[in-house]
């Protein structure tokens, strides 16, 4: 049988994991939580030693420049490093996949003094970058660029045939609970990590499945061939 799976990402993100998923062999139903909404923000890199991205959001939401392009991009993880370099930034790392990797990456790569550490997000944040990095002496500063609205009520797809819901954020695993769950029961949870997990158990589900790293590939491996 094939398995009918729900994306609860954002557009558009959403319709590259259906990809992924339809490569598997499984049905992807892309049904969104959250839409993202760019907001006007300080686009100024005047002191800035190196980029920080938490998502590939950040990333198209920052307008791309000769002078950015020189800068240092460190990337959440590997979707987001690709984002970076298809927006055209030449150095650009991946961290694994968090903000506790992408915090011991910066640290690891630069320099207290050098200049401040720009991290590009969303508003919500799942970890304090900033604060991670001036703990060990890193100047560093947060810029929201886009805001991730969350739907009123689920959509009606989460209500008819499914057999897994892709949950790649705590937010929206948390949203899906707190907007009645649907029919978790008779659905498997796929999580990103154990802190989306967590917020994912909230809810009554037939099983929750936590990818073994907090990567795309990792929790499709995990959830479509299980």
């Amino acid at each position: 049988m094939t398995l009918r799976v729900g994306i609860t990402r954002a557009l558009p993100e959403a319709e590259r994991t259906a990809a992924r998923v339809r490569v598997r062999g499984a049905e992807p139903i892309v049904a969104p939580l959250l839409t993202i909404v760019p907001r006007s923000f300080d686009r100024s890199i005047e002191g800035v030693q190196a980029l920080a991205f938490t998502s590939a959001n950040g990333v198209r939401a920052f307008p791309f420049s000769r002078e950015a392009a020189d800068l240092p991009v460190f990337a959440v993880g590997d979707a987001t490093a690709d984002a970076a370099r298809a927006a055209g930034f030449v150095h650009v790392h991946a961290a694994g996949g968090d903000v506790q990797a992408l915090a011991a990456l910066l640290t690891s790569a630069l320099k207290p003094g050098a200049g401040r550490v720009l991290h590009i997000s969303g508003a919500d944040i799942a970890g304090d970058l900033v604060d991670a990095l001036r703990g060990v002496g890193i100047d560093a500063e947060r810029r929201v660029a886009y805001s991730a609205i969350a739907v009123t009520a689920l959509p009606d797809a989460y209500y008819g045939p499914l057999d897994v819901v892709l949950f790649h954020s705590a937010r929206a695993a948390a949203l899906f609970t707190k907007l009645g769950a649907g029919q978790a029961s008779r659905l498997q949870a796929a999580c990103l990590s154990e802190q989306v997990a967590q917020a994912a158990g909230k809810a009554a589900w037939k099983r929750v499945i936590v990818a073994p790293a907090p990567r795309e590939e990792a929790l499709l491996d995990a959830s479509l061939e299980a």
